[in-house]
């Protein structure tokens, strides 16, 4: 135990989440194309063989995503020990309406109007949340039922 008083104690800020990627440029398109993230920065490490490219919402771009993609082909499974991203968003209809027009599977659609999930190409779960209180019920989304697993 330390003697440290709150005042004198080590501070710590969140830097960003890291997922691996099979293939960056797919990736690419899903949290920037589809979702709408922001590509923040995008840097190449030739000598460890490996591309970091960090990815954030508008206006929070301190809160990023590092997406990994190492040049020597792997095998990242289908574990789900890592959890999964979360995003408030002001519109959980229009969102997962977008995202489904680009193609993205709605895995657990918006039936209460407060909370979806998607699957990037690399099968890492996103968590959709209303901001604020959950939206009225609304077709298509009360009637659809979860595809998969999220």
């Amino acid at each position: 135990m330390s003697d440290t008083t709150p005042s004198q104690a080590p501070t710590m800020k969140y830097l960003h989440t890291m997922v691996r990627v099979n293939d960056l440029e797919e990736s690419l398109d899903f949290y920037v194309n589809k979702l709408g993230l922001k590509l923040l920065r995008k840097n190449d490490y030739p000598q460890g063989r490996y591309t970091l490219a960090f990815v954030g919402a508008e206006g929070d771009e301190a809160n990023a995503i590092e997406l990994t993609h190492n040049w020597d082909k792997e095998d990242l499974g289908a574990s789900r020990n890592f959890g999964h991203i979360a995003y408030g968003v002001s519109d959980i209809y229009a969102v997962c309406e977008r995202l489904q027009k680009a193609g993205v599977t709605i895995s657990r659609p918006p039936r209460d109007g407060r909370m979806a999930f998607v699957r990037s190409p690399d099968r890492i779960s996103i968590e959709l949340l209303q901001i604020g209180q959950p939206l009225p019920p609304a077709e298509p989304w009360v009637s659809m039922v979860n595809v998969g697993v999220w």
